[in-house]
């Protein structure tokens, strides 16, 4: 599968730089091979970002579902997605390499679908923790969604950076207690 494939080689090398024979090879075929079922490189991009968008929204939808109140659902969106960053480490990079590209791409129109949907969903939960007093009705719902994909979004940025996966599985239940803190309703 050439999704396995690309993250497989994004987890240990520049996204930048994967070639369509380093794809090819690690899927177990000729460079011709690859483009029998992909017409470009960019259409492998965005069928890998398309995959990360389902997985990952899939997950975090799943995680929230399992909760039993709004606060409980937003830790575990957030434990779900710090589990697919240590999981597909490639991610990130990739992520990260496909939104400083200044041009409009597939993958990063995948990557903006996604967001749109994860705001929602966090939204939300947030609009039920608000309604049932778990979360103070005063802060915007717009700020908390944004400080909550701003501190994942932190703890992988500084993973990457460090090379230091262990950080994420240490640092998100503080990261999200401080999370819990800032949106909580005071009693």
């Amino acid at each position: 599968m050439a999704v396995k494939a690309v993250l497989e080689l994004a987890a240990v090398q520049n996204p930048g730089e994967i070639t369509t024979t380093e794809i090819a090879a690690q899927m177990g075929l000729s460079q011709g091979g690859i483009f029998r079922h992909f017409s470009s490189k960019d259409e492998i991009w965005r069928t890998v970002m398309e995959w990360v968008a389902t997985e990952l929204h899939s997950r975090v939808a799943r995680a929230a579902e399992s909760a039993n109140s709004p606060i409980s659902s937003l830790e575990a969106m957030f434990m779900a997605h710090v589990a697919f960053a240590i999981e597909y480490p490639g991610v990130p990079r990739m992520l990260f390499g496909e939104l400083q590209k200044t041009e409009s791409t597939p993958a990063k129109i995948a990557v903006a679908s996604l967001l749109e949907r994860y705001g929602k969903l966090l939204t939300l939960k947030l609009e039920q923790g608000k309604s049932c007093g778990e979360v103070d009705c005063s802060i915007s719902t717009e700020a908390a969604v944004a400080l909550f994909v701003g501190t994942v979004q932190g703890l992988i940025i500084k993973a990457v950076l460090f090379g230091d996966v262990e950080y994420l599985r240490q640092g998100a239940p503080e990261a999200f207690a401080l999370f819990r803190r800032a949106i909580r309703k005071s009693i």
